[in-house]
């Protein structure tokens, strides 16, 4: 079964009741949700933010189904019993797959999820090779599998499950050295070269960043390709749904609020402080949870 993990369920658009600027709660399990952030925030700059990163828990993927099922809904109930949002945008390929359904039968509030841009990518492209740059789990999830036989079933498709971009984004973030041989290591089983055969050679063009982590280093992606391709980011589409489900921004009051809430900050360092500083948040907090994880 497939659902609309950028739908906002069947719950009414948030414009229609909340008369106020809204309050919009991205959650992922590190930082990589800050793509989405930001362009949510140029759609919505008079919106009050909430960034809760579940950094406890990051990686997800190294999670099974029902540990992180556990984990989310333990976590999503607590930011939700102190913030209050009125729309939840879960920034996380993996996670949206595995609780999205749950989290929609458990709180009365639209939540919009993220999903691997397949449909977009293979529209995107004239060779009709694209790939799926994702995390193993992204890649494993019968969900990916039913994107691409509705929306890419006449183009070769390369499952690409990286097991180490998402932290190296999380390292560049904070200011560490990241090597560029390391990055292209894996992203090079994106790029594929057939003969045709009426003898003229096709290759991927298009690349689905399958991970909100990955648009962190989508310029040394390109700076490090063995030749230019298009990468699609799905981060405006989730915006876009978003402004959907709530509407314009509104033209009165002041403008905007964010503020960071880490459920670790282990890797919380000044250089990551000033990255959330220059998007705009005035805080940053970590605050442990005592949530198993098991």
């Amino acid at each position: 079964m497939r659902y609309d993990l950028l739908a906002g369920a069947a719950q009414p658009a948030v414009s229609s009741i909340v008369m106020r600027p809204p309050c919009i709660l991205v959650f992922d399990s590190g930082v990589g949700g800050l793509t989405v952030h930001e362009e949510i925030a140029r759609a919505r700059p008079d919106a009050r933010f909430v960034y809760a990163a579940d950094d406890a828990a990051f990686p997800y993927g190294a999670l099974g189904e029902d540990a992180l099922r556990g984990r989310v809904m333990a976590v999503m109930e607590r930011l939700i019993a102190r913030f209050s949002p009125d729309l939840v945008v879960v920034a996380c390929n993996t996670a949206s797959t595995i609780v999205l359904p749950a989290l929609r039968a458990r709180f009365a509030i639209p939540f919009v999820g993220t999903v691997p841009a397949v449909k977009a990518a293979a529209a995107a492209s004239a060779s009709r090779i694209i790939a799926v740059l994702a995390t193993p789990g992204t890649v494993a999830r019968d969900y990916t599998r039913e994107l691409i036989n509705s929306f890419a079933s006449d183009c070769e498709v390369a499952l690409v499950g990286s097991t180490r971009l998402a932290s190296l984004a999380e390292a560049h973030l904070r200011g560490e050295p990241v090597d560029d041989a390391a990055i292209a290591a894996e992203i090079a089983p994106c790029f594929i070269e057939r003969r045709r055969g009426d003898g003229r050679v096709a290759r991927t063009d298009v690349i689905s960043l399958s991970c909100t982590h990955y648009p962190l280093l989508r310029a040394r992606f390109e700076a490090l390709a063995p030749w230019p391709v298009r990468f699609i980011d799905p981060a405006p589409a989730i915006a876009r749904r978003v402004g959907q489900l709530l509407g314009p921004a509104m033209s009165h009051g002041a403008g905007g609020t964010a503020h960071a809430v880490f459920t670790s900050g282990r890797g919380v360092t000044q250089r990551l402080r000033a990255a959330f500083s220059a998007r705009g948040f005035s805080g940053l907090e970590a605050q442990e949870e005592a949530l198993a994880l098991n």
